[in-house]
């Protein structure tokens, strides 16, 4: 398609004043008069300036493109960044109240280990009291079943003596009342008398001095 004169001038006055030349697909549709060597060069000229223009943009373009993908990748990057970031955080976090909470549970052990041990000494000083009263009862237990076993043995000792002797006593009346020969009886009697006296006096002794050797036993 050629054009009039009139845009072909303002085409030509437009590149020498503002250094602006036609682009884009019109460059393709226009073209120079035969013999308008002035003219074929301008659209030359801005055809290699055209083509130069899209070169640039097209590697513009790519730059972008290239850009945007490494913004892409580091958005990426950033994103997995950011995401193991908080996985820190949160697996921190549970760290920490899982370590709390093990505190805690520290604490309560603690606090119940000394409150065994607290019940455990407690427990042992019952323990030690009741055994002191169990062996004060069994003492006085064995001080009186003693007691009663020595005024036992007193009193059967001293019936017996009794006995022996108002028995002899009453052989040797009946013996007098009847007129018997009553020097034999009555040595008899005496002998008999004499002894048991010695052997009651000699129990009670005995049984009074063993009462004694426990009881300054017991007291060291």
């Amino acid at each position: 398609m050629i054009v009039n004169k009139e845009t072909r001038d303002l085409l030509l006055e437009i590149q020498k004043t503002k250094r602006l030349f036609l682009e884009g697909n019109l460059l393709k549709v226009i073209e120079a008069e035969e013999g308008d060597v002035e003219f074929s060069d301008y659209l030359k000229e801005s055809t290699e300036k055209d083509k130069a223009a899209r070169r640039r943009r097209l590697e513009v373009t790519k730059q972008v493109q290239e850009q945007n993908s490494d913004l892409l990748d580091w958005q990426r990057e950033n994103q997995n960044l950011t995401d193991n970031l908080k996985d820190a955080l949160t697996n921190a976090e549970s760290a920490k109240s899982d370590a709390l909470s093990a505190k805690e549970e520290a604490e309560r052990l603690k606090e119940e280990a000394v409150r065994l041990k607290d019940g455990a000494e407690q427990s042992k000083e019952e323990a030690e009291k009741a055994k002191d009263s169990a062996l004060n009862d069994l003492d006085v237990l064995q001080k009186r079943s003693q007691t009663e076993l020595i005024s036992t043995i007193v009193k059967v000792a001293l019936l017996v003596i009794l006995s022996v002797g108002v028995i002899t006593t009453i052989m040797y009346s009946i013996a007098m009342w009847t007129g018997k020969d009553t020097q034999i009886i009555g040595s008899t009697w005496s002998n008999m008398f004499g002894i048991l006296l010695t052997n009651a006096f000699s129990i009670v002794g005995t049984i009074m001095g063993v009462k004694y050797a426990s009881e300054g036993k017991e007291n060291k």
